[in-house]
């Protein structure tokens, strides 16, 4: 179930082929570009025979290189495969070697081999890794605009985009299927969605009616779920390494960019995070900022003591100006220097936004019903000019959801609008309750599917032994969700099964989120992941993965629109 090992082994037999050995030029397309990134650096690639890393719509504006050959691992798609017969009718490599992402329909085939009058191509091979896979246990298809897929009131004009939507979608499941070489005994989807159920019966489908489909690993269950079902965890703040670089700087396919210190001429560094390639960050990508900042700190402690430097860090703003004094330590040690850079930052930007304050009230209002209290608080931090207008709205849009028959609109309204923020961000208000309100997602959210009793003796506990941290207090909907499988509780009436062929409990779940996940699910699953008692392994997909810039930006294209 580990996504990161299935995609480098696809890649190391691409470009260590014993049929194509020697010096060679590895051509991709924007998806397997990344695909590939996100498991190996371009330095790693170039170690390894491959003199050139290009795009093959690039191809065509290079000269002839015929003293070299061609590995090219692209999707199977009309695009690529009208690239490819435009190569092959005026070949500039000796030889080409093509792999295909996922399962290269027969009619493409065709067409190849039609163009190939050379007969350049040596061999076409189909490596399963249609997706990219950011850590061993979470993997994404990088497909923004995907809350579209639950707006039903969208216009024809859409319709062709929407198909190849869902198609991506499906496409990215069966690969992580075939990659990881198992078939599902059991696939259900979230009542409550019309796409869940429609690419999990797609999916069951064409897992029938095509025979590569047979594995001896079938105690798996696939569960397709909707990101309209849990609204939530997208708009909380967090705390965690990895997911709160991505929440607060944007950490897309693997990379980040932070600001410079003034010394620069760069206003902004380009920096990588990956857990492939960094050992510090594989180590600390789900620890709280706390723990993290001591972490990091302990190895400045470290290279002090092999240079024999004696100065006195005890702050995070003393790691940054040590960074600064010594730029051999930068040239040296650049991989810690980006973790101080790193954590530097996060540390400003929770100042200077009132973070701690914010995430409180999140947390509160997310996990306890309580009203009348909370909706001074909100009020009070709509008017408090240090909060940010986009946290401003993240508060708002959490109290209309949890209280949503009670609220009054109008005033929530207003009070952002006193607030500064623009119309088309209070409009996300009514987006978010036509796309997640009570009326649009399952049951599960705040809580509603637990008895009275589960809900007294869960409060009663909280108030005995206290909240250890008050900013990770919230659960997400899919750690619940999880737990009932393992109990084997999950109701059929809310995950219903389009195909099933074994009711035992499964040892591996795979969970898809229409509709894009977050870090902090990640998170979770990697916890279950580690966890010796857990008794089964998860990987969790979505279409993205969110923070709640991206996932009110989408929210907005798809709900938004007076």
């Amino acid at each position: 179930m580990n996504v990161i090992a299935a995609t480098r082994s696809y890649v190391d037999r691409i470009v260590s082929d014993s049929n194509n050995p020697g010096m060679k030029v590895l051509l991709l397309d924007d998806a397997t570009t990344k695909t590939v990134s996100t498991v190996y650096s371009q330095t790693q690639i170039l170690e390894r025979d491959v003199f050139l890393v290009e795009r093959l719509e690039q191809v065509d504006s290079h000269e002839a290189m015929r003293h070299l050959k061609a590995a090219v691992f692209v999707r199977p798609t009309w695009g690529n495969i009208e690239l490819l017969c435009k190569e092959l009718a005026a070949p500039k490599f000796s030889e080409y070697h093509v792999f295909f992402a996922n399962v290269l329909p027969n009619e493409m085939l065709r067409r190849l081999a039609e163009a190939d009058e050379t007969e350049s191509v040596r061999q076409v091979q189909e490596f399963y890794a249609d997706y990219v896979a950011v850590n061993e246990d979470l993997f994404t298809v990088n497909q923004r605009s995907s809350l579209r897929l639950s707006n039903d009131d969208r216009g024809d004009t859409v319709t062709t985009r929407k198909n190849e939507m869902i198609e991506r979608n499906i496409s990215a499941i069966l690969s992580a299927l075939l990659s990881l070489k198992t078939q599902p005994s059991s696939i259900r989807y979230q009542a409550s969605s019309k796409i869940a159920r429609l690419i999990a019966t797609q999916c069951s489908d064409r897992m029938e009616n095509d025979g590569i489909y047979q594995f001896k690993n079938r105690n798996t269950m696939l569960l397709i779920l909707d990101r309209a079902d849990d609204p939530v965890t997208p708009l909380l703040s967090q705390w965690t390494y990895q997911a709160m670089v991505h929440e607060l700087l944007g950490l897309n396919n693997n990379r980040v960019k932070i600001p410079v210190h003034a010394d620069s001429n760069k206003k902004v560094e380009e920096v990588v995070l990956s857990c492939t390639q960094d050992s510090f960050f594989a180590k600390h990508r789900y620890s709280n900022f706390g723990d993290l900042g001591g972490a990091v700190k302990q190895l400045l402690d470290e290279y002090q003591a092999q240079t024999h430097m004696n100065e006195r860090i005890s702050t995070i703003e003393d790691m940054q100006q040590f960074v600064q004094r010594y730029p051999a330590f930068r040239s040296q040690s650049l991989n810690v220097s980006k973790h101080v850079s790193l954590v530097s930052e996060l540390g400003r930007l929770v100042d200077i936004c009132d973070l701690m304050e914010v995430s409180q009230l999140e947390q509160d209002i997310a996990c306890n019903e309580d009203r009348t209290t909370q909706w001074r608080s909100v009020l009070e931090k709509l008017a408090n000019p240090q909060i940010k207008a986009p946290d401003k709205l993240r508060i708002a849009l959490l109290y209309c959801l949890r209280y949503e028959d009670s609220v009054n609109l109008d005033r929530l309204k207003a009070a952002l609008d006193d607030a500064h923020l623009p119309p088309e961000k209070i409009i996300l208000i009514d987006a978010i309750l036509k796309y997640a309100g009570k009326r649009a997602r399952g049951p599960g959210l705040f809580g509603a599917h637990k008895s009275v009793l589960a809900k007294m003796t869960h409060s009663l506990k909280t108030s005995l032994e206290g909240v250890e941290n008050v900013y990770a207090q919230h659960v997400p909907l899919l750690s619940d969700l999880i737990d009932l499988i393992t109990k084997q509780k999950l109701k059929d009436n809310l995950f219903p099964a389009v195909s099933c062929v074994s009711a035992a409990k499964p040892a591996q779940l795979i969970v898809f989120m229409v509709g894009g996940t977050t870090y902090e699910e990640a998170t979770k699953i990697a916890e279950i992941n580690t966890s010796p008692t857990a008794g089964i392994k998860i990987l969790l997909g979505g279409t993205y993965i969110h923070n709640s810039t991206s996932f009110l930006d989408d929210l907005h294209d798809a709900f938004g629109l007076a």
